[in-house]
């Protein structure tokens, strides 16, 4: 039996979310999700995971939401990142179920000076309920680690209950993720907030869960957005495992593995790490930093390998009058962008054993 025999092509919502989940804890795999930034970036990730067989989770941040509406658009009220957001997820919508895969369409990290973005992305998913019956997105997520963890646990379970009627999923982050992606810079936190504690994990589970049981928790276990030398940042996915049980306990009767835990700052993590964190319940995986740069690769590589076709749109090294304009069209090289970002993504699939699930 494989993914499609429990959940359908196309964007998932609802209880489908939690049983795709469930499908990755129960076969010993997890799912990439990968940054999205226009329809090029979304439809290589979509093709990837057609090719390869495999559900995948498509995810916008705020900023990359505001790149997809434009840049050239104010955003001092978020109202750009709102817009692109919406128009990301329509997007994927409309041509999601053609590549015939499974697909979670998720917002990325949301801090506390960002929730008029995501009040506007629920306002979207209202929108679209009333309309459909099931939300614009399938999740989103709430990263407000850098807050008092009363505040970050209570603040979760108030837009979770507004969350949950429309059968949306939400993540959340306990501990703080290291590093610096999408304006939010936490090269300078302390060692400790890297890693989080089980008590903490069972406190969110226990806040959270009898709201409804789709939620997932990005616990920190020495995590580092980007890449880093070997060595350099000390990631112990074991930890994870210690969550698991000690929510178990806490449960009793409940399964060994209680928890949907989510894997941050994922580029550049060794095979190993990947392994031992999805053997203790990771089931999402973000990867952005390495799918950003292999994008821009197939580029890169073209326009050096055709650079004496490119200076002119008249005028190559076969002849001063021949054309160049098959050269310089945006669908050509824009496509080699797409094809190696797109062999980056089946890569990532491979090293969290989501190949050939449908």
């Amino acid at each position: 039996m494989g993914v499609l025999d429990i959940v359908p092509a196309g964007v998932l919502t609802g209880d489908n979310v939690r049983k795709l989940f469930n499908y990755a804890k129960e076969h010993k795999f997890a799912i990439p999700a990968i940054n999205v930034t226009s329809s090029s970036t979304a439809n290589a990730v979509l093709e990837a995971a057609r090719d390869i067989k495999a559900p995948i989770i498509l995810q916008v941040s705020q900023g990359g939401s505001a790149f997809f509406a434009g840049k050239g658009l104010a955003n001092d009220k978020q109202q750009a990142s709102i817009l692109g957001a919406v128009a990301a997820a329509h997007h994927i919508r409309t041509v999601a179920k053609a590549y015939g895969v499974p697909v979670v369409l998720h917002s990325d990290h949301c801090a506390e000076k960002l929730l008029p973005w995501f009040d506007g992305m629920l306002d979207a998913d209202e929108a679209y309920f009333k309309e459909h019956q099931e939300p614009l997105f399938s999740s989103h997520m709430l990263d407000l680690s850098e807050e008092p963890k009363e505040q970050n646990i209570a603040t979760c379970a108030k837009y979770f209950k507004r969350m949950a009627p429309l059968g949306l999923w939400l993540e959340m982050e306990i501990g703080i993720t290291g590093g610096e992606e999408d304006g939010v810079d936490n090269t300078g936190v302390d060692n400790a907030a890297l890693y989080t504690q089980p008590e903490d994990v069972y406190e969110v589970y226990r806040a959270l869960n009898p709201i409804s049981p789709n939620f997932s928790i990005a616990a920190a276990f020495g995590n580092v957005h980007g890449v880093y030398k070997p060595g350099n940042v000390k990631l112990q996915p074991q930890l994870l495992g210690k969550h698991q049980s000690y929510t178990s306990q806490k449960l009793g009767s409940e399964p060994p593995q209680p928890l949907y835990l989510v894997f941050h700052g994922g580029s550049g993590s060794t095979k190993e790490e990947i392994q031992t964190a999805v053997e203790n319940g990771v089931v999402k995986m973000n990867v952005d930093t390495d799918t950003q740069f292999t994008y821009l690769t197939g580029i890169r590589d073209y326009i050096l390998k055709k650079k004496d076709y490119l200076l002119s749109q008249v005028g190559n090294p076969e002849g001063p009058d021949k054309p160049n304009k098959k050269y310089y069209d945006p669908r050509v090289w824009i496509r080699e962008g797409e094809k190696t970002m797109a062999a980056r993504v089946k890569e990532a699939c491979r090293d969290l054993g989501n190949v050939d699930r449908l």
